[in-house]
């Protein structure tokens, strides 16, 4: 089944229309994107992937490769409450997740909620903070709420986190914990654009910014519905099987130090089911899993000292995986 299209029996939001075609929506939300960001169409699904799967989303590439721009024009594709901050050395977790200022005037401390309160957070830059202030994010990531001096305090729904970074051995930067990048479904490099590609971008800036084009093009009961779809994708057990082998292999590797979480495991899931969606069917393949893999898994594994070396560990992460990929074997 190729084309998946929501009809009001199969539980259309309110304010669907009835026919509602997954695939072609979310296509439409990946031209919008690729107005700006050009050439990077899989970069680009795969960020629609974590959205969709209700998960966070970590970029990483060196300085002036586009993350901020990627970032910006999701959100800017879609209707939802949008807030950036900018994570500097000297930002502080109240400047985050707010603070209770005393007002003078009632006698009583008056509530000051930070950016954080908003559907879609760009953390940008988030390495450039201290791990204090990188922290600041964990309970919100995980459980989409924040305690405050003593009060939990729930975050709007839909709540997605992309943080971009530059490599950790750039100066001025504070490697994340590997709680933190556990957090993040989905981790993404950008890369360089090819000469046309280039050429085009700098064609589309010659006149105006791309960015201020770009209208939303997805409503919150649109991008609800596709969430929910994705949690009905099916699954099946062989195809379990074949996830679950891949994830038992990182945990038994001599390469490997730590192996996937559980938390990593379900991420990988979910991903899958997202991307059955955005490319039409009600149904996961072994393709699906194999082509997330990398992103979800690379940032994840601790390799052993053996193996490892400060400047390429994101790059022999990526083999030792595609090794695994190659010992375990693809169901038919």
């Amino acid at each position: 089944m190729r084309d998946w299209i929501v009809t009001q029996t199969h539980g259309a939001g309110e304010g669907l229309a009835p026919g509602f075609d997954a695939a072609a929506r979310v296509a439409e939300l990946q031209r919008s994107i690729e107005q700006v960001v050009r050439g990077k169409s899989e970069t680009v699904k795969f960020a629609l992937v974590a959205l969709i799967a209700r998960g966070h989303l970590l970029i990483e590439d060196v300085p002036g490769i586009g993350k901020t721009t990627l970032a910006n024009a999701l959100s800017r594709a879609l209707d939802l409450h949008f807030q950036r901050i900018q994570f500097t050395s000297d930002l502080l977790p109240s400047d985050v997740i707010g603070l209770s200022v005393f007002n003078q005037g009632t006698g009583e401390f008056d509530w000051k909620p930070g950016p954080i309160f908003a559907n879609i957070i760009l953390a940008d830059e988030i390495n450039r903070a201290t791990p204090k202030t990188q922290s600041a994010l964990l309970e919100a990531m995980a459980e989409e709420q924040v305690t405050i001096e003593g009060s939990t305090r729930p975050l709007p729904s839909p709540f997605v986190v992309i943080a971009t970074q530059n490599p950790s051995e750039h100066h001025g930067t504070y490697p994340l914990p590997e709680s933190q990048l556990d957090r993040f479904m989905i981790r993404l490099h950008i890369g360089y654009p090819n000469a046309a590609d280039e050429k085009q971008i700098l064609r589309d800036r010659s006149v105006s910014d791309p960015l201020a084009t770009i209208e939303p093009v997805m409503s919150r009961d649109e991008l609800s519905e596709l969430q929910e779809m994705s949690g009905r994708v099916r699954f099946d057990d062989a195809l379990l099987d074949y996830l679950l082998q891949i994830v038992d292999q990182t945990r038994n590797s001599e390469s490997v130090e730590f192996g996937i979480s559980p938390r990593g495991t379900l991420s990988l899931f979910r991903s899958a089911q997202a991307l059955a969606v955005i490319e039409g069917r009600d149904y996961c393949i072994a393709d699906d899993v194999k082509r997330l893999v990398l992103p979800c898994f690379a940032h994840r594994i601790i390799l052993s000292s053996r193996v490892s070396s400060l400047r390429n560990r994101t790059r022999e992460a990526e083999q030792v995986l595609r090794d695994i990929l190659l010992k375990v074997n693809v169901p038919l």
